[in-house]
């Protein structure tokens, strides 16, 4: 079993950037592909970006792309998700998960994090 804690949300302006965090426990950190989704008020959750076991192989939503850089450190046990030119429609809880294979589908995510708030003020 895997526990995510997301870290780093917060309030920026537009234009600004932040650094989200995900810690995860146990020792298989590495066999899992990792994701990160997102949902705003009113929404539904969608997929952020999403990295395979070594960071080697990445994939993007449409609507963050060349923004956004999800990245991740094995030995740390942690994943992060680098958001530059942060944009209002961005404002959302920001969530990581853990699935066993690369994929954009939150069904195929086993392990979900709490999230963490993310507002970008016009």
């Amino acid at each position: 079993q895997v526990q995510l804690v997301e870290s780093g949300g917060g309030l920026v302006q537009a234009g600004g950037s932040l650094r989200l965090s995900c810690a995860a426990s146990g020792r298989t950190f590495s066999s899992y592909n990792m994701g990160w989704f997102r949902q705003a008020p009113g929404k539904e959750r969608e997929f952020v970006a999403a990295s395979n076991w070594d960071g080697s192989n990445t994939i993007y939503a449409e609507s963050v792309k060349g923004r956004f850089t999800i990245s991740r450190d094995n030995a740390k046990n942690t994943v992060y998700l680098q958001m530059n030119s942060l944009k209002p429609e961005d404002t959302a809880v920001y969530y990581c998960a853990a699935a066993m294979l690369i994929t954009t589908r939150s069904v195929d995510y086993r392990y979900w994090g709490q999230g963490t708030q993310v507002t970008v003020s016009s």
